[in-house]
């Protein structure tokens, strides 16, 4: 008996698993981060990284306000990267005047009765800062964000705190999650602890410290809750105010460059378009050398930023400067503990058991008085300092220096 076989079924199969054993091995055409490598940039010259194709800022703005969402990673203490930021929010606001929001990493959701009197025009900068505890809370130098603020002021934009408080960060910090209390488990957002990007991330910034495990699982489960309560709050916002609102969200490079962080978090809970913005620093001054983390980052299987601008990692005008006293309120006095030897307020006869009476027109009624009037001096100022040492009322001529290096996010140990 004769049995006849088609062979072309079982040929196909063969062909088929045989192709698809090669496709599952094989590594893919060039880089997943830039799979159109650009030429090379120049400082000022913005890219669209999925495509490779160099734009204009109008060719930009008129894309990435097609969406509802504008992620923008900042380089905190780089001005280039928050005019970048406020460009952004131009567009959007001319676009959709009274649809647009701003969500901001730099605040909390503590301090949103004080953001709304901001917006509103009932505070003054001194009294913002006062209210929303801006120099101990986020601890940046305020310039970097005037503008910002002052134009969201201008135009009536909400602006939105979306991240965690201090207080719950530190809780989520010692602990994890399923070793909390109830009362503080109630107010975590919903939690995603399983996002490989994000882990390979944590691993690779702490590749280089010997804190160990421990440091990095309390690392990680704080950069979670960080993103994850943004994305709650950006995804609240938007469902409060209907599907014509918008948003611009700005945030550190970290919790938005190739999307893994806010972006994704955010799309669980509503999703909706979205653009990535971001920039890079091309051109790196010896100043801030010593600002950039040593980190060798993991590749990822896409395009860090929709479009990327490139920029130059700049400096404020003027050099920043503190008083360089630790001082304590005291029966509603404000006194000096201690004097930084070769500081401004040890140059100017300044000591310790002095109490602050008034610099220059202001009078010190307490501490905030004296960091916000240092706040506005650059190095090279001068001003008269008033103080009472043994009941007598003494004049200081006090001419301000630069400030001390501080750490790779401009968080050195706050003195005045």
């Amino acid at each position: 008996m004769t049995m006849r076989i088609n062979f072309s079924p079982l040929l196909c199969t063969l062909t088929l698993l045989t192709l698809t054993a090669c496709t599952m091995t094989q590594q893919p055409i060039g880089n997943p981060e830039v799979p159109y490598p650009t030429a090379k940039p120049e400082v000022g010259d913005i890219y669209h990284l999925p495509t490779g194709v160099k734009v204009s800022t109008e060719q930009m703005q008129a894309a990435i306000t097609d969406v509802r969402i504008v992620y923008v990673g900042e380089t905190h203490d780089n001005p280039a990267a928050h005019r970048l930021e406020l460009d952004v929010l131009k567009a959007m606001a001319e676009r959709y005047p009274g649809q647009l929001s701003l969500g901001m990493e730099m605040f909390n959701t503590g301090q949103q009765e004080t953001l709304d009197q901001w917006t509103s025009g009932a505070l003054s900068e001194k009294e913002f800062l006062k209210n929303s505890s801006w120099f101990s809370n986020w601890r940046m130098d305020y310039a970097y964000y005037r503008d910002i603020l002052n134009y969201a002021r201008e135009q009536r934009i909400p602006v939105i705190g979306l991240n965690a408080t201090r207080e719950l960060v530190k809780k989520v910090g010692r602990n994890s999650f399923a070793s909390l209390d109830e009362e503080t488990r109630s107010q975590l957002p919903e939690i995603d602890q399983k996002d490989p990007y994000q882990f390979a991330m944590a691993e690779a910034i702490y590749a280089g410290h010997s804190g160990g495990k421990a440091m990095l699982d309390g690392f990680l489960r704080i950069q979670t809750l960080w993103d994850e309560t943004m994305a709650e709050n950006i995804a609240r916002v938007m469902q409060e105010n209907g599907s014509e609102h918008r948003m611009v969200v700005l945030a550190g490079g970290n919790h938005v460059r190739y999307g893994f962080g806010i972006p994704r978090r955010v799309y669980r809970r509503l999703p909706t378009s979205y653009m990535l913005v971001g920039s890079r620093e091309l051109v790196i001054p010896n100043a801030k050398q010593g600002k950039l983390m040593d980190v060798e980052m993991p590749r990822f299987p896409m395009p860090a930023y929709d479009y990327l601008a490139y920029t130059e990692y700049e400096s404020l005008p003027g050099e920043r400067v503190k008083l360089g006293v630790r001082m304590k309120e005291e029966d509603g006095k404000v006194v000096v503990e201690d004097v930084v030897p070769g500081s401004a307020a040890d140059q100017s006869g300044l000591l310790a058991g002095d109490i602050m009476v008034s610099m220059g027109d202001v009078v010190i009624a307490d501490s905030f008085d004296l960091v916000y009037e240092v706040s506005q001096r650059v190095s090279g100022d001068q001003t008269a300092l008033i103080v009472e040492r043994e009941g007598e009322q003494i004049k200081l001529d006090v001419t301000f220096v630069s400030l001390p290096k501080t750490d790779e996010h401009g968080k050195g140990k706050h003195k005045k």
